[in-house]
């Protein structure tokens, strides 16, 4: 059972505000950006990047840090950190990764399919279609310490963190698991990764239920993505235009 955070409602909201205000201004100078450089060169295409990842997930983590630190706590007290049984967490977090891979395919085919039918185009993600694109290591790299790394963690904190667990201590349990999983999986604004982000943001709810441990959905959350990213290095390299050059 998660333990009880002190997280206060209005300070919760006045993240979320602070939140949604860096991801407008980022927003703004990505498209000012945007319309200065005319057809975006693959240093470009970085640096739209980063200035998205900036503008939600840096603000993010700055802004967790001093919510915490204003509720006169510490990160290992309010996420659990400091929980005993570490190894069962890990172990935990490991085994979820692993079952969940095939079941977020599944739904993700189920949900082209269903695209497919009201005949709306299955677009990639923002991100994935960035990585698609990006024409050296290096690029690939970044991109892979954001997937893996930065967006896991900065994600887990805002969700599972801070949001579920101030609904559902404020007596909207229902609110508090579906509202979050729905909420997390629209932040990534695809069509096609709604429902199964939905799915495994639920998943990863019951996961730091069960550990009270947010580093066991950072790790689950983490290995997903590094799993997906695997993947789409190995297509990269063995489609047939990078096998031609």
């Amino acid at each position: 059972m998660l333990s009880e955070k002190p997280w206060k409602p209005y300070m919760v909201v006045r993240l979320l505000a602070a939140l949604f205000a860096g991801l407008l201004l980022g927003a703004i100078v990505v498209q000012g950006y945007r319309s200065q450089i005319g057809d975006a060169t693959s240093s470009d295409r970085l640096m739209l990047f980063s200035l998205g990842v900036l503008s939600f997930h840096g603000v993010g983590l700055v802004l967790v840090h001093v919510f915490v630190r204003q509720h006169r706590t510490t990160w290992r007290a309010a996420f659990g950190f400091n929980e005993p049984r570490l190894g069962r967490a890990i172990f935990l977090s490991v085994l979820v990764a692993i079952m969940v891979m095939p079941v977020a395919l599944s739904l993700r085919q189920v949900s082209a399919w269903f695209l497919s039918r009201f005949e709306v185009s299955a677009q990639p993600q923002e991100a994935v279609r960035a990585m698609e694109e990006a024409g050296s290591v290096g690029e690939l790299a970044v991109y892979g310490i954001f997937a893996v790394l930065i967006a896991p963690l900065v994600e887990e904190l805002i969700f599972r963190g801070v949001l579920y667990p101030a609904l559902k201590q404020s007596g909207f349990r229902q609110l508090a698991l579906w509202g979050t999983a729905i909420f997390f999986a629209v932040t990534h604004a695809n069509l096609a990764a709604l429902l199964p982000l939905t799915v495994l943001a639920v998943i990863l709810t019951f996961l730091y239920e069960t550990t009270n441990n947010l580093l066991a959905p950072i790790l689950t959350h983490s290995l997903f993505n590094f799993a997906n990213y695997a993947f789409m290095i190995w297509q990269k390299f063995h489609s047939p235009e990078s096998l031609s050059q």
